[in-house]
Formats: C-alpha cells, structure tokens, sequence
C-alpha cells in the first residue's frame, strides 16, 4: 500500500469512526436523591470501557434533598455503575464508591435495557 493509500485511510478512519460511534450511542438518565447532611459526589463509571461521567476531573455534587437527573449517552450493552461518596471524605459511601473501590450487586445497569434508573436514595449512615 503506498504512503497516499495509507495517508488517506488513516484519514478516513478519523472521521467516520468516531461519528460510527456516536450513532450507535444512546441516553440514559440517573435519578440520585441524598439524605445525608453533607455534600455528596457522584460518579458513574463503564466496565466495558475506560469511561467516567461527567469526567474530566469533575463529580456531580448532590447538595440538597431533592431528586437530581444526570442525563448520560452511552454505547449500548456498556455496564454502568455508580460511586457515590461525601465530600472531602470516604468514609461514607454508596455504590462502588470513589474509583470503583468498591463492589456491589445493585448499583450497575446496563445501557440500553435500562432508560431510567429510578429514583436512588442516597441513606445518611
């Protein structure tokens, strides 16, 4: 194959993969309530790819009681869980908790099957 042939599949893979992928994505919402007296942090994290929401270095912060919706697009069948845990410390923590430190049975869901999640209640300890 000559550099030009290959030049110019490299091309074309950078452009139609990524819009591939995004056609083949689909929304999901989360529902997270938090009973606890403190500013909670949430994460949701991918088993099928190294993938956080929101990302970037940044949580999705719960500061009141009320019911908060995180609107995600995901790659259908993707595994998704959630890490929630209070603010500046990890010793109160829902979920698989910060970095998937955790395991748990019934924080997952699988992308597709799932369009809301439901309210999850967040308990304070």
């Amino acid at each position: 194959m000559s550099k030009i042939c290959r030049v110019l599949a490299l091309l074309a893979a950078c452009f139609v993969l990524p819009s591939l992928a995004e056609a083949q994505s689909t929304g999901m919402t989360w529902k997270f309530r938090s009973f606890h007296k403190n500013i909670v942090n949430v994460e949701l994290y991918s088993y099928n790819r190294r993938h956080v929401w929101p990302g970037g270095g940044e949580v999705y912060s719960l500061r009141d009681f009320g019911a908060h919706n995180v609107n995600i697009s995901c790659v259908p069948g993707e595994r998704i869980c959630f890490g929630a845990w209070v603010r500046g410390t990890e010793s109160s923590s829902w979920g698989v908790g910060r970095n998937r430190k955790n395991s748990c049975k019934t924080c997952c869901y699988t992308c597709g099957n799932t369009k809301d999640t439901g309210v999850i209640n967040l308990n304070a300890p």
